[in-house]
């Protein structure tokens, strides 16, 4: 069965920020759930593996085929189906010779593949996809592109299959359909996801920590209740050694004063006593030595006291969260955000769609994959205009993130694109203001083109919470997209904490009813519903 080995893998970015050192793991045969908090590097590792980057150091070998699902694929373009399929030449080929051109370029192209429609057509139909091959990638919807790229490493018969994210952007039947396939899966799979559906399907767990690899046997239930064992036995340890380091200090400061207690008696009562000056001194430096001795092993004691308690906050797994205050985006009750009668855009909604924001709502917007819900987001914000319809907005800022996350220059760090979004605010407080965002030391001077896909979030929401002026209406479209379940919890707090409006499109239902939603909306068949 094909497998993975890393040997020795160093990689570091071109500023010198290392990732892996001497990195060594085998990644069996069988399905491998590959979990780590965002920017540990996982989706690093992935494109190692894959050979889009290039070790420091190392090597990397993975048995037969390899097929290659990144994260960030790309949204749009006019590219067909067939192209981003793989499949155009061939198809073309085929069509060319059936019409009677008979060159032997076009048998060349075909090879084996006489049958690669059908096969193509089938793949498509396994993963809920009913798109013509002419269709233009612009044309889909973002989960639609996600299962056109799934198939399109499905169609290379791969040995090993690595997939990052594979269900961003997936409505619920996608996600049944993907799940279908992984689990009659046979060869070496590598799965980075948030998704603990998906995750429990596997047959094991890769913990990417602190640049070592550690595989928990099972799914990822079992790891959870494994990391929240190990957790409170961390913690257990912890109190454990903070109290030993107390009595060990205790017992050497009380060991000092006796000796102290001891010198001063001894001193009185040589002096007494009329010995010799230097047997007396003698005296005095064997109890000074022996003082110094004692007050040498309590040292000793304490240090390794605090080794042991060093080693047991190591051993701790911080859960880093985000807590911020936002009043300034408060919105009264009943003030209307957005007001849009009979929308019709690129022709999604031909009956037209009618939708009201008012107040600090907390909305829901699900549907399945192309029914429109980004388009009706773009609606709302602004960036793109209704073909008919009308439409009025309050006064006060709207803000979008997109499931591109395309608001920040990569070109510029953390605290570059926060001061360009707040010029107003002090250095130093923009500083305070990106630590609450886990954003400290030298984190927060990397050119946002590197961040992972959870910091690139809490970086680009730092940016529109604290812009100028404070949005009111805040949209959010599959903003869980590439997020570690910790990260998931940061956004969980960001949005508890946000007191204007906010719109979410996604298919994360565990989320949604985590940010206190309280209206939900269901974009279906041209309408909204709820």
């Amino acid at each position: 069965m094909s497998e993975i080995v890393l040997s020795g893998l160093s990689f570091s970015w071109p500023d010198d920020t290392p990732v892996f050192d001497h990195l060594s793991a085998t990644f069996p045969g069988g399905r491998t759930g590959l979990v780590a908090p965002n920017g540990s590097g996982k989706t690093t590792l992935l494109k190692l593996v894959a050979g889009v980057l290039k070790p420091s150091a190392g090597s990397v070998t993975a048995d037969g085929v390899l097929g290659y699902l990144p994260q960030d694929l790309p949204l749009s373009g006019e590219p067909s189906v067939a192209e981003v399929l793989g499949v155009a030449p061939v198809l073309d080929a085929i069509a060319a010779v059936e019409s009677g051109n008979a060159a032997e370029a076009h048998f060349t192209t075909i090879g084996t593949d006489w049958d690669i429609e059908e096969r193509t057509r089938a793949q498509l139909d396994r993963l809920g996809l009913d798109v013509a091959f002419d269709r233009s990638l612009s044309t889909l919807s973002g989960g639609q592109i996600v299962s056109l790229g799934l198939a399109a490493q499905l169609l290379k018969r791969p040995d090993v299959l690595l997939l990052d994210e594979p269900t961003n952007n997936l409505d619920l039947d996608a996600r049944h359909k993907l799940h279908s396939v992984l689990d009659d899966w046979s060869g070496c799979l590598v799965v980075v996801s948030h998704d603990r559906a998906l995750l429990d399907r596997m047959d094991r767990i890769a913990e990417l920590d602190r640049g070592e690899i550690r595989f928990h046997g099972g799914n990822f239930t079992s790891y959870e209740e494994a990391v929240q064992a190990a957790r409170e036995v961390a913690e257990k340890n912890i109190r454990s050694a903070e109290q030993e380091v107390k009595r060990e200090k205790r017992e050497m400061q009380q060991a000092r004063e006796r000796a102290a207690r001891r010198a001063s008696t001894a001193s009185r009562t040589l002096g007494n006593a009329g010995l010799p000056k230097i047997f007396a001194g003698t005296m005095k430096r064997n109890a000074q030595e022996s003082a110094a001795k004692a007050d040498g092993t309590h040292a000793a004691r304490v240090g390794a006291a605090k080794a042991k308690l060093d080693q047991a906050e190591r051993a701790r797994r911080d859960e880093q969260k985000i807590s911020l205050e936002l009043p300034q985006t408060a919105v009264p009750a009943g003030r209307t955000l957005f007001l849009g009668e009979h929308l019709r855009a690129r022709g999604l909604f031909p009956d037209g769609v009618d939708l009201a924001i008012r107040g600090p709502e907390r909305i829901a917007l699900t549907g399945p994959n192309g029914a429109g819900k980004s388009t009706l987001l773009r609606l709302v914000h602004g960036d793109l205009e209704p073909d008919s319809g009308a439409v009025s907005r309050a006064d006060g800022r709207i803000a979008f993130l997109s499931q591109r996350l395309d608001l920040l220059d990569d070109d510029r760090t953390v605290a570059e694109n926060l001061a360009a979004a707040a010029p107003a605010v002090p250095p130093a407080q923009r500083m305070n203001l990106l630590a609450r965002f886990l954003f400290r030391g030298s984190r927060v001077h990397l050119p946002a083109g590197v961040l992972s896909g959870g910091e690139r979030l809490r970086a680009t929401l730092a940016c529109v919470l604290f812009a100028e002026p404070a949005p009111q209406l805040l949209l959010l479209d599959e903003p869980t997209n590439n997020l570690d379940l910790v990260s998931t919890g940061q956004l969980e707090s960001a949005l508890t904490a946000f007191r204007g409006a906010f719109v979410v499109a996604s298919h994360d239902e565990r989320f949604l009813a985590a940010i206190g939603v309280d209206r939900w909306l269901r974009l279906e068949n041209g309408d909204v519903h709820g």
